[in-house]
């Protein structure tokens, strides 16, 4: 573009003495070939200030010798200016080769009109030539050599541009520390500082996996099988909208992906209706209290049929113990790593939470636990490692997990676990052994939570 620039400046000079406008191609005084064009003025006769030609060209030689001074010294140092000369000796071949590989690399078609330096994006914008730029030639074209060396009398072959910087930005972005423990290997399921059982000391923040649109789900249950049986999976899940008065409707869908779509495999059809959100999956088998009843079946998903029921003693049904957000829970199922459990209270324990092992097969009553904690004043259980867990409140956004009962010990104590209910109605909590996550059920939402135990 200098090249350009300059050889335009001398045709205009020129053109004073010219009458029609010519081409004209020479060597310069360093034997390499010039392209010059003069044309005749269409205003004028003569040139006024002719005098000043020569101080003209005195200030361009000057200019022309500055701008190869800069050249070569960004050459020196490794910036992203023009190539040496073809013409030139070895050193310039040298230097010429990073430029080279480049323009080689793009196929001679990289043109941008601004370039990035390598010191720090600080190095004036490089161009390759363009054909259009003050007729010089372009390699490849078959024409007169592509790129001439610099000097005084040849002009410089890069763009006087203003320099290009290129600017740097840092960004921070906030991260809940919950979030950050989710994502470290303590807060995962199934790593090491979860592997066994132990106490619970950390809950995370709820991820939503679906969400129920009729009214029906507005409160209700999900689950997923821990020793699911063939042809089920620890992938399949069981979701059941527990709004009505004839909930029959066991929801089964391959994974939890398909629950999030609202596409169900299958619909199961209970032979009885279900009371509450106190049911789960285990071992091949969908546990339930049946409504108006005191009583837990065992509703085999293979078979589809009810291949036990059994009551359980003295216990409160249909409001009389439930959890404090009501629902009919009086009568509260659970899994952990050592089988399952039912939560409930009775009238001899006054309101407090008992809690009873059953056999899976036969729901016959193994043992039971009497606690302290008053039913109605806990908005939900789960059972972990053998130790009983209760949540503060259901509408609460920041909750607790407030008392924890051990059945190993037969001593309960005092919790202040953050638990978040982000929707404000939680109506089902459960635990799940193999996700080690908790599973809820929160205004329509089925979330699930991470957790952390301590080391056993």
């Amino acid at each position: 573009m200098v090249g350009a620039w300059l050889l335009l400046w001398g045709g205009l000079a020129l053109g004073c003495r010219g009458e029609t406008a010519f081409l004209r191609r020479a060597d310069d005084s360093t034997g390499h070939c010039t392209y010059s064009f003069t044309v005749a003025s269409p205003v004028e006769a003569t040139c006024p200030d002719a005098g000043r030609v020569t101080e003209l060209r005195a200030e361009l030689a000057a200019l022309a010798a500055r701008l190869s001074r800069l050249e070569s010294r960004e050459r020196v140092t490794g910036g992203s200016g023009p190539r040496g000369g073809e013409a030139g000796g070895a050193r310039d071949s040298q230097e010429a080769a990073p430029a080279t590989r480049l323009e080689a690399a793009y196929g001679g078609h990289w043109t941008p009109d601004r370039g990035i330096g390598v010191w720090g994006g600080n190095g004036p914008a490089w161009s390759p030539p363009r054909a259009a730029r003050a007729g010089t030639a372009v390699r490849g074209t078959g024409s007169a050599p592509a790129h001439p060396a610099p000097g005084p009398a040849a002009a410089p072959r890069w763009d006087p541009q203003p320099l290009t910087y290129q600017e740097l930005q840092s960004e921070r972005t906030e991260v809940p520390v919950s979030r950050l423990l989710e994502e470290t290997a303590l807060g995962r399921p199934g790593s090491e500082d979860s592997a066994g059982c132990g106490e619970l000391v950390w809950v995370g923040k709820p991820v939503v996996f679906g969400r129920a649109e009729s009214i029906a789900g507005k409160y209700g249950v999900w689950m997923k099988d821990p020793e699911p049986v063939p042809p089920f999976t620890r992938e399949t899940t069981w979701r059941v909208d527990a709004v009505g008065t004839e909930v029959r409707q066991l929801f089964q869908y391959e994974a939890a992906e398909q629950l999030a779509q609202g596409y169900p495999a299958k619909v199961h059809i209970l032979p009885r209706p279900l009371e509450s959100t106190g049911a789960v999956v285990y071992h091949g088998g969908l546990f339930f209290q049946p409504r108006r009843s005191r009583t837990v079946a065992r509703y085999d998903l293979r078979g589809e049929a009810v291949t036990a029921e059994r009551e359980i003693p003295g216990a409160g049904y249909h409001g009389q113990y439930p959890y404090s957000w009501g629902g009919y829970t009086d009568i509260d199922l659970a899994v952990d790593e050592t089988g399952l459990w039912v939560i409930y209270s009775t009238e001899k324990a006054r309101g407090a939470i008992v809690l009873s092992k059953l056999d899976p097969e036969t729901l016959e009553i193994r043992r039971t636990w009497e606690t302290n904690i008053r039913k109605r004043g806990v908005a939900n259980s789960f059972v972990i490692c053998g130790t009983l867990y209760t949540v503060s409140s259901y509408s609460a956004p920041n909750a607790t997990i407030n008392f924890a009962y051990d059945t190993a010990t037969g001593t309960s104590r005092a919790l202040s676990i953050p638990f978040e209910n982000r929707f404000r109605y939680l109506s089902m909590v459960d635990y799940n052994p193999a996700e080690r996550q908790l599973f809820a059920w929160d205004s329509f939402n089925m979330v699930t939570y991470p957790i952390r135990l301590s080391r056993p």
